[in-house]
């Protein structure tokens, strides 16, 4: 179940809901010039040229740190929704 707060939806445990980080999604990648600064300062093996490809998407930010990380999909995914839930 998910219940309207001042932050956004939340599921009944408290946390974000999978829609409140999409509609999170939506203005970062609206924001990407902006935003980017933070993702590099979060992750900071992507590059500039990683930062221009990824262009605010979600996916290709999850691949990019996957492969700068070595890291697997659901790790990248979660370091991703963390950082989103932060914001």
């Amino acid at each position: 179940k998910l219940r309207f707060t001042p932050q956004g939806l939340r599921s009944k445990a408290g946390l974000p809901s999978e829609r409140t980080t999409l509609m999170n999604w939506d203005r970062i990648e609206g924001n990407w010039k902006q935003v980017r600064g933070k993702v590099q300062q979060q992750w900071g093996k992507l590059t500039d040229d990683d930062l221009t490809r990824i262009e605010g998407r979600r996916v290709e930010l999850v691949g990019k740190i996957q492969e700068r990380y070595g890291i697997a999909k659901d790790e990248a995914e979660k370091q991703v929704d963390n950082w989103v839930r932060n914001m």
